[in-house]
Formats: structure tokens, sequence, C-alpha cells
């Protein structure tokens, strides 16, 4: 009597389900992943020295360098932003209003923008800016 070794079995590729793994990831962190919220548009502002916390970006008036306003991501101008500050206010009484402005604009356009808050009962605004390269 003749007795046989079984037939091996076809041995799947070992690399195989570390590659899913690694398409899962990715994917996952391609979901799941903001590198920076997109603003309504390109603003670089001026440098200070002054070290606040992060801020929340729902709050954030935006001055372009032409004069431009828009707050969160909606580009605004300047009767819609006092009523979107409203609506801020009135859903949040202790709300911080941010300002963000371009360093290059114009600093009567920055205080027209401040005065447009404080008519809507902004008591303050605390005014954004870069960390100096050191």
């Amino acid at each position: 009597m003749k007795i046989s070794a079984p037939e091996p079995e076809a041995e799947s590729d070992p690399i195989l389900p570390m590659i899913n793994v690694v398409f899962l990831l990715l994917i996952f962190f391609m979901l799941a992943g903001a590198l920076h919220r997109i603003e309504a548009f390109d603003v670089e502002p001026p440098v200070s020295e002054s070290e606040l916390p992060e801020v929340d970006q729902d709050s954030v008036v935006l001055v372009s360098a032409d004069g431009r306003l828009a707050f969160g991501d909606d580009e605004l101008d300047e009767l819609d932003l006092q009523l979107k500050v409203l609506d801020l206010l009135a859903a949040q009484p202790e709300a911080k209003i941010r300002l963000k402005a371009d360093g290059q604009v114009d600093a009567r356009r920055v205080i027209e923008v401040m005065e447009l808050l404080s008519s809507v009962g902004v008591d303050e605004v605390l005014m954004l800016t870069l960390e100096p390269e050191r």
C-alpha cells in the first residue's frame, strides 16, 4: 500500500494583507484629514510679537488687501457682515470676534471694519497676526 504525501496548499502572498492595510490607512487619512481651513480669499496678516492661543475660525472677519470682507467661509458686503455678526452674537453672546486683515490693507479700512463691528455691539475685537520668523 502506497501512501502519498498530502499536496501542499497554494500559499497566498504574505505581503497582500499588508498592502490592503496600507491602502485602507491611505483612504482613511485622505477622507479624515484636513491640512488647513480654506478661507474665502488669501489674507497675509502682519507680523507681531504677541502670543495668543489658537482661535475658533467661525468668528473670524477677513479683510483682503483690496478691502473685501468675509466672515467664516463667505465673502460679504458690509451690511451682510453686520447681520452675520449680529446672528452670531445672538446665538453666542460670549463669542469673541477676531479680525484677520491682510498686512497690505490700508489702516483706514481696518478701522472702518472695527467701527462696523462696534456698531452691532462687538465690545472687543482681537487682531490676528503672524508670529515673527526667528
